[in-house]
C-alpha cells in the first residue's frame, strides 16, 4: 500500500516533466525509464493551453511503464509553469493511477477528491 501511494505521488511529476520536455526540447539529467514514450504519448493532455481531454490508451500505457520516482525528482518550478497540474491529476485519474490527495509534487499539492 505504501508503494502504491509513493508511486502516485511521483506520477504527478512524471506528467509535468513530460510536457516540459516535449514542448521545449529540454534534456533532463540522466534520462528515466519510459521518459520518451511518456513525452510522445501524454504531453498533449497536460499542456497548459487547450481544453481538458481524456487521455488515449497509449498515454495510459506509457504511464504504467515509466519510472515515476525518477522523473518526479527532476521536476522544477520552471517546468510547472508550462503545464496544467490539474490536468495532470485528471489524466492520472483517467488512467487508473489517481494521485493521493494532499500529496505534493514540486510546489503543487494534489487537491482533495471531488
Amino acid at each position: 500500500m505504501a508503494m502504491y501511494i509513493h508511486t502516485n505521488i511521483f506520477l504527478l511529476a512524471f506528467f509535468a516533466i513530460t510536457v516540459i520536455l516535449f514542448s521545449s526540447n529540454m534534456v533532463v539529467g540522466r534520462g528515466c525509464q519510459g521518459e520518451q514514450d511518456l513525452m510522445s504519448q501524454c504531453a498533449a493532455f497536460v499542456k497548459r493551453d487547450g481544453p481538458k481531454a481524456y487521455p488515449y490508451s497509449t498515454c495510459c500505457g506509457a504511464i504504467q511503464k515509466a519510472d515515476i520516482p525518477c522523473i518526479c525528482k527532476q521536476l522544477t518550478s520552471e517546468m510547472e509553469k508550462k503545464i496544467d497540474m490539474n490536468k495532470v491529476v485528471f489524466v492520472a485519474k483517467m488512467c487508473n493511477k489517481p494521485l493521493a490527495p494532499g500529496s505534493k509534487c514540486g510546489d503543487f499539492s494534489v487537491p482533495p477528491h471531488q
